[in-house]
């Protein structure tokens, strides 16, 4: 029998430093300003980054209603949402969002990119963002 074992090196819980980002959203692309953040939530910029600890990190974006939105998707992207029932289905054309809320299609992209599992929920919560 073998006595070499791995090693592993394991963070405390109580060791996580919550770290407080700021992103200027001007003349950004949705889609790889939503991969930054997710990155940043995640914690997965920190050395020390494990994937089943929560980070603990926040980001504060700023001037959402300046993102830079490209090719036709204003008018041809939709978004899906089904109540469960027959007919249930209702779109909404990202034009038709941005003009409501531009965060909303920041943070329905961040959502999306976030893991599924129980700390999505976690995560999304510290993500504030202002137009």
């Amino acid at each position: 029998m073998s006595t070499d074992k791995k090693i592993i090196k394991k963070i405390a819980v109580k060791a996580v430093n919550p770290v407080i980002h700021k992103i200027d959203a001007t003349d950004q692309i949705v889609g790889r300003l939503a991969t930054k953040i997710a990155i940043l939530l995640r914690g997965k910029d920190l050395p020390t980054f494990q994937r089943h600890i929560d980070s603990k990190s926040s980001v504060t974006v700023i001037n959402a209603s300046k993102l830079k939105i490209s090719g036709k998707k204003l008018l041809q992207k939709e978004y899906f949402h089904y109540s469960g029932y027959p007919g249930g289905l209702k779109r909404r054309v990202m034009k038709d969002v941005f003009n409501s809320d531009p965060s909303k299609i920041l943070k329905m992209a961040v959502w999306n990119m976030l893991p599924k599992n129980k700390m999505r929920d976690q995560m999304i919560k510290r993500l504030k963002i202002s137009n």
